[in-house]
């Protein structure tokens, strides 16, 4: 008989045996994507399905033998399980009504799941086709399809039948292949390696730092010249910013059933108020955590760092480096390339997806990603750096993807925050101690992430089916 877990297991290794031993080739921008919350594995990637489907069908629309008439969409594995506090369904159609993440306005997705029962019309060439919520099917759970979030789309005719489709998957962090998918050509890195300590080789080796490395790579991999990954990095790093903002001046209950209350303008007023430097500042720090998280949980713009339910943990800390560090823009920039450089390893050696491995994955990642990211921009050695990524992982590790009603807000928001603090404080624990006694590497660190996420039980990996999302309703 075929379980929940072992289809989730068997899921897992096989994403874990297509991650054949080739170099990190992921562009920043790959990584690094700006779009609408709350989940990039659920929101961003569904989104990003549903406007592929339509570039293709509008490609295609003079070959069909039978006039177009609907979409269908099938919703399965995690995708069907939580996808309905995700917004899954309003994603793929703002996807379908021809919107990319990037360019997704502003309180679209809420106003598509306010209006349930609105239909709309899009254009292949001269027909029009009717979209609707009620196109979208919530399917099976459990099912034999290659990755856990799988999307199955389909034009179809006036009588019902299939015109075309096509089966995507949502691999996490707003990544998206589909069957038959193959990676796209691109420039080869100039400085490759696979692992942290072939990453260090490559260092010792050139002579250049982790930022200097990962821009010559980056400019070999898209061709992009150093000027325009550096202007596109600030743009990055200002949404980044203008998301903390945003979320400090609002107040009120988030959308859902769970009636969570906005905590993140509270917190920021009431930091003001302590007289202790340190408290005051990890008061600031949490509240800057959780504006991002509660703009997210909102379905606010937000950047992939490196996931939607993980977003507000790297901002934090960059928003404090800005602001109450005072680093100058340039360290803070160099540093955000160091935290890339994490977030390349972690995707590239296990997964960064809840539904593949936790939350370790996600807050997990992204905490090892901002310590990294502090302790490079303010000077310390790669040795240093990839420390702090590695005690940040190391105390994320078996984190569980367990959230309450399938909403990225118990308890994901509140934990942005803790991950930001941890971040902080293992950026303070690899500067402090003797870089020649620390016993865990990062390497290994991020195996036992991708093994821990291998056994994990699949109720606890975003299918709200166990941890918190049961025990909370349960009493």
């Amino acid at each position: 008989m075929v379980t929940l877990n072992t289809l989730f297991q068997s899921h897992n290794t096989k994403h874990l045996q297509r991650l054949i031993i080739s170099p990190v080739e992921t562009s920043i921008f790959d990584l690094l994507k700006c779009g609408p919350g709350p989940s990039s594995s659920h929101t961003i990637g569904p989104m990003k399905a549903g406007y592929d489907f339509l570039c293709l069908c509008r490609e295609m629309v003079n070959t069909f033998e039978k006039k177009p008439s609907h979409f269908i969409v099938r919703l399965f594995g995690s995708l069907s399980a939580t996808g309905k506090g995700h917004g899954t369904c309003s994603a793929v159609l703002a996807g379908l009504l021809g919107h990319s993440p990037e360019k997704c306005p502003a309180g679209l997705l809420k106003d598509i799941t306010q209006n349930p029962d609105q239909h709309y019309t899009q254009m292949l060439g001269d027909i029009p086709i009717t979209l609707s919520l009620h196109n979208i099917i919530y399917d099976n759970v459990v099912h034999n399809f290659p990755y856990n979030n799988t999307l199955l789309i389909s034009l179809m005719d006036e009588a019902g039948e299939v015109l075309f489709e096509r089966e995507y998957y949502s691999v996490g962090g707003g990544f998206i292949q589909w069957k038959g998918w193959k990676a796209p050509e691109q420039g080869k890195p100039v400085h490759p390696y696979q692992t942290m300590q072939d990453l260090q080789n490559r260092l010792n080796q050139t002579g250049l730092t982790i930022h200097e490395l990962l821009l010559d790579n980056e400019c070999a991999i898209t061709g992009t010249s150093r000027v325009e990954i550096l202007r596109y990095l600030d743009e990055l790093i200002e949404s980044m910013i203008m998301g903390i903002k945003r979320g400090l001046g609002k107040e009120g209950t988030l959308p859902g059933t769970l009636n969570v209350q906005r905590k993140a303008a509270t917190l920021y007023e009431k930091a003001k108020t302590l007289t202790m430097d340190q408290e005051r500042f990890l008061c600031s720090l949490n509240a800057y955590a959780m504006a991002t998280a509660e703009e997210n949980a909102d379905g606010g713009v937000i950047v992939t760092t490196p996931t939607c339910g993980a977003s507000g943990v790297l901002p934090a800390l960059l928003y404090a480096m800005r602001y109450d560090m005072h680093i100058g823009d340039r360290a803070v920039r160099e540093g955000f390339l160091a935290a890339v450089a994490i977030g390349f390893l972690a995707k590239h050696n296990a997964a960064i997806a809840g539904a593949e491995v936790g939350c370790q994955g996600e807050v997990g990642v992204a905490s090892a990603m901002a310590a990294a990211m502090l302790t490079h921009a303010r000077g310390f050695n790669a040795v240093q750096t990839a420390n702090a990524a590695e005690i940040a992982l190391e105390h994320h590790l078996g984190l569980t993807c367990d959230p309450v009603g399938g909403y990225v807000q118990i308890p994901c928001i509140e934990r942005n925050a803790v991950g930001a603090v941890k971040a902080y404080n293992a950026y303070l624990l690899a500067i402090s101690e003797n870089p020649k006694s620390h016993r865990v590497s990062l390497d290994s660190a991020i195996e036992a992430m991708g093994e821990t996420g291998r056994e994990m039980n699949a109720k606890f990996k975003e299918t709200s089916l166990g941890g918190l999302a049961v025990s909370m309703v349960n009493c």
